[in-house]
């Protein structure tokens, strides 16, 4: 969005106004909050088996990146900085919450990482640190997924490999390598 909204400046058709990033975070996992209200640009420490319990809390699973590409350049923290951005944390129940009125409202239901975002945005209108005459764009995703598992059957798929939260690289090679020979010879 920050990389878009700069294209679309230096296009210049389309104004020149520089948009804010608000990024939403679901508590208790919140490393880029953490680092973001730090002024870190190095994710700060985070004990595995810490963060591993915390993913297992929150409902927005695919906000759980634990590598996020936050501190490289031109990375989250760079787009933040740039758009004087802000990132926001959400609980569960207030996110459960926005997604309920969302699906009320527009007759379809969300992912749970968009109810966080749209939480996100809630509580700042509820806290009127938005203007009024604010055009927003907030990113919704999933619509319709819950509807789509209720009315379709389903096949749960397991991984063909798991690894350790830190593997040996070479062993990584070698299971990666042997998992391709096999789609290779079964495709044939």
């Amino acid at each position: 969005a920050w990389e878009a909204n700069l294209r679309l400046i230096e296009d210049g058709r389309f104004g020149n106004k520089k948009m804010k990033l608000m990024v939403s975070q679901n508590y208790p996992f919140h490393p880029i909050y953490n680092a973001w209200q730090a002024d870190s640009r190095d994710l700060l420490p985070y004990d595995d088996m810490l963060a591993r319990s915390h993913v297992e809390i929150i409902d927005a699973k695919v906000l759980s990146n634990r590598r996020p590409p936050y501190s490289l350049a031109g990375g989250l923290y760079d787009a933040l900085k740039d758009a004087e951005g802000e990132v926001l944390v959400v609980h569960n129940e207030d996110g459960r919450k926005a997604g309920q009125l969302f699906e009320e409202t527009e007759g379809i239901d969300i992912h749970p990482a968009a109810a966080i975002a749209t939480a996100s945005l809630i509580s700042e209108i509820e806290k009127d640190r938005i203007d009024k005459n604010a055009l927003i764009m907030l990113n919704i995703t999933g619509g319709g997924e819950e509807r789509f598992q209720r009315e379709n059957e389903l096949y749960y798929l397991k991984p063909e490999l798991i690894f350790d939260i830190n593997p040996d690289e070479e062993e990584v090679k070698q299971k990666l390598e042997k998992l391709f020979k096999t789609l290779t010879i079964y495709k044939s």
